[in-house]
């Protein structure tokens, strides 16, 4: 792996995974939950848990594109 493949795995994967947490705190907003609730109180955990999913699904979206987006090579066939 050179160096500019690896740029663009680290990169692609921060912004799968701001991207995937921002819909996760917006879900959250449009459901009433506020992460920045004083203390910890059922909502407030409620919308931490769903930034938390909305960032792994976004990972997982960016790597599912990223493995899309390579060509096919023959000699793994």
């Amino acid at each position: 792996m050179n160096s500019k493949s690896m740029l663009l795995e680290g990169l692609s994967d921060a912004v799968g995974f701001v991207a995937g947490a921002l819909v996760g705190f917006g879900i959250g907003r449009l459901l009433g939950m506020n992460i920045f609730d004083a203390g910890y109180s059922n909502n407030s955990i409620f919308g931490i848990v769903l930034v938390g999913l909305g960032g792994g699904f976004g990972l997982q979206a960016a790597r599912r594109w990223r493995n899309r987006a390579k060509p096919d090579n023959p000699d793994n066939s």
